[in-house]
């Protein structure tokens, strides 16, 4: 009987033997490769953070700076990659939107954005739910319901806030302007309605007589302010809805030679505010959190992406700060924010 011996491929010299050989080992190595390939992926798509973009309405100014510090924060706390980007000023819609297209094409995982103008933003908003594109929204509202959470300060109560002090200022009677911001952003918009509307509501002897816009910028503030002077000389009180408002009021005042003169109430804050208020140069300031609409809004985004359940508003606190308060631990925090964390690597 014939006995079979295994062939030994490293000594057979056959044509067969070599190719058959060789298909086995290129299968084995293409085995192995598909092996590592699959592994390598899997480790790749494990060390894959989200990436969140934040979209703030501006950037050159402390409060978006604040924001920004907020979305940082909140970005290593849970380990998502933070990608900020926004207009330099707060009239630049186009670019807004053509920033938010940008993200879109990047295919981010999520996007915060405070829309510049409630319509104008609208329709880049409805193609970032078309993407199915976690959207929250900040600071200020957006005419589309499509959208995961709004947060965002309580506007019409910051509003309300300032009338209130500014009643007590006048002793309930007088005459007040308003140097508004600019119709279509809708933060400021609510912040000007409850002002007005609580002023004829609970001190029905102060009339507001006369309003300008100073369209976010503060040179065009402090014009708008200086023509509502000049028609009403004799005004009480002055009411500024944001900080380039506030600070276009607060220049006009001092060209004038009116400060102290008139009763003053703004919103939001800046160095050169702080410091005018420590001089008794104005007698309220409306303030708002932005660190943690940062914070808060990035928080909402990592939620949602966990599979967990998002408040559809998270309200962020408004706070009044006078000449008399402005030195307690609380309110120094809102009004110079801590940016160290910016200046990290």
């Amino acid at each position: 009987m014939k006995t079979w011996k295994p062939i030994n491929f490293f000594r057979c010299k056959s044509r067969w033997g070599w190719g058959l050989f060789s298909v086995l080992m290129l299968g084995t190595l293409l085995l192995a490769g598909c092996g590592k390939s699959d592994e390598s992926t899997s480790q790749v798509q494990e060390k894959k953070r989200p990436v969140i973009a934040v979209i703030p309405k501006g950037t050159a100014h402390v409060f978006w700076q604040a924001v920004h510090s907020g979305a940082v924060t909140a970005g290593k706390e849970f380990d998502v990659e933070i990608q900020w980007q926004g207009p330099q000023t707060e009239t630049m819609k186009e670019q807004q939107a053509s920033i938010v297209s940008d993200f879109l094409v990047k295919q981010v995982d999520g996007i915060v954005l405070a829309p510049q103008d409630q319509d104008a933003l609208a329709p880049v908003v409805e193609r970032v739910a078309l993407q199915k594109i976690p959207l929250v929204i900040f600071d200020s509202g957006i005419n589309s319901e499509n959208y995961l959470s709004f947060v965002a300060t309580d506007n019409y109560q910051g509003g309300v806030m300032a009338a209130r002090h500014m009643g007590r200022l006048l002793n309930g009677k007088g005459t007040v302007i308003i140097t508004k911001v600019d119709p279509g952003s809708d933060s400021t918009i609510n912040r000007e309605n409850g002002f007005e509307e609580i002023l004829a509501k609970e001190f029905p002897e102060i009339k507001v007589v006369g309003s300008a816009y100073g369209y976010s910028d503060r040179e065009k503030s402090r014009a708008a302010t200086d023509d509502l002077l000049i028609a009403h000389p004799d005004v009480d009180g002055i009411f500024g809805p944001n900080e380039s408002s506030t600070f276009g009021v607060l220049l006009a005042l001092q060209a004038r030679e009116l400060v102290g003169k008139k009763k003053f109430v703004g919103f939001d804050s800046s160095d050169e505010l702080v410091d005018a208020m420590r001089k008794n140069e104005i007698d309220v300031l409306i303030l708002q959190n932005p660190f943690k609409m940062g914070y808060e809004g990035v928080k909402a985004i990592v939620r949602h992406l966990n599979g967990e359940e998002v408040p559809r508003r998270i309200d962020t606190g408004v706070y009044a700060v006078t000449p008399d308060n402005m030195d307690e631990p609380e309110n120094k925090n809102l009004l110079i924010p801590d940016l160290s964390i910016l200046q990290e690597g």
